[in-house]
């Protein structure tokens, strides 16, 4: 029986929230993560806490390896420790950031691009037919999506309702003849070798391209994790940055567990180089402006802010996924968390850790 998930990045937001997902179905997971998120970003950025509640929640369920994705061999030989048992792979293990993959390019590509082969490689040799599910991007897109024809409004940035992406952005847009940060680059790659192998090995593969992907298992630092770094600030009252588009640009929002309940889905149905964009949708999204006056609201306190008129290298100014090629995939699934729920959660969730 094909029972054990390999989960990277066990110990960051999505990784996590997979390894409490797939456990609580009676899996064995074993999990991937050195805590790189600590290099990153600092400790703000580090996932030992996060790893920490996850041992002690999962028990044996759940087994932890400190392999770096960027050693080769080291992936291979516990692939071919686990074999035949391994029934799903999820990798989540990535250098998210754009502004620090401009620092640091050999690593940002040898961790996104070449720890995406390493997995892919080792997921052929031992688990060909396991489904292989990476979590990509909508940075794939580059810059493309600020040249729609935006409108601006009070508190946000809008498409016209008559637009065909009005309703949210499909994956027919392009990745090409556009800016795409050091990072979004990296990730193109990883993403384009996971529709590779599924397509030219005919492996189980699926990409899913996600945009503000959250909830209370993020480690916010300020320069990764957006809606949890807007209410760690709010709480700590920190002086949050705002960069550009005058506090206006849109991103949708979908909470870890949605996320999680998608990669499920699929695992029970798998298909062949599958690519979805997958975010909140029109159901959960929100700009800077209005995810401060939701967080003031929950929180009882005033945001402290600041504007820099920059915006940062390769941001969106407006993005709403498109789930339709999901849903229709899958039709049982369906979001659960709208912005204003996964604020309230995340300012519950971390109410001993986050103090002014």
């Amino acid at each position: 029986m094909s029972n054990v998930v390999v989960v990277t990045g066990s110990a960051g937001l999505i990784g996590s929230e997979s390894v409490r997902h797939f456990a609580a179905l009676g899996m064995d997971v074993v999990g991937i993560d050195n805590d790189m998120r600590s290099y990153f970003f600092g400790k703000d950025g580090s996932t030992r806490w996060n790893l920490d509640r996850l041992t002690s929640e999962v028990g044996d369920r759940y087994t932890h390896h400190e392999i770096d994705i960027r050693d080769r061999d080291g992936l291979a030989a516990l692939f071919a420790k686990l074999g035949k048992n391994i029934g799903l792979v999820i990798h989540a293990a990535a250098q998210p950031s754009h502004d620090w993959a401009a620092k640091e390019p050999f690593t940002d590509f040898d961790v996104n691009a070449v720890g995406t082969l390493n997995m892919l490689e080792a997921a052929r040799a031992h688990a060909p037919s396991a489904p292989f599910i990476f979590t990509s991007t909508n940075k794939v897109y580059g810059d493309t999506p600020n040249r729609l024809p935006l409108i601006e409004q009070e508190t946000r940035y809008e498409l016209p309702a008559d637009h065909q992406w009005h309703g949210g952005i499909d994956e027919e847009m392009s990745i090409d003849q556009t800016l795409h940060s050091v990072f979004g680059a990296s990730k193109v790659a990883a993403d384009v070798l996971v529709q590779e192998y599924g397509r030219y090995f005919d492996m189980p593969t699926a990409v899913f391209r996600g945009g503000t992907l959250t909830g209370p298992g993020h480690s916010a630092a300020e320069l990764h994790g957006f809606l949890a770094y807007v209410m760690r600030c709010v709480m700590e009252q920190r002086l949050y940055h705002i960069y550009g588009y005058k506090g206006k640009m849109v991103r949708d929002a979908i909470h870890s567990h949605d996320l999680v309940s998608a990669f499920e889905a699929f695992y029970r149905a798998p298909r062949v180089a599958e690519v979805y964009n997958m975010g909140g949708g029109r159901f959960s999204n929100c700009s800077h402006i209005e995810a401060f006056a939701i967080a003031s609201e929950i929180t009882g306190l005033e945001a402290r802010t600041d504007y820099v008129d920059q915006a940062r290298t390769g941001d969106h100014q407006w993005w709403i996924s498109s789930t339709a090629r999901f849903e229709q995939h899958y039709p049982e699934w369906k979001l659960t968390y709208d912005v204003p729920a996964i604020l309230r959660e995340m300012y519950e969730a971390n109410q001993d850790v986050w103090k002014a």
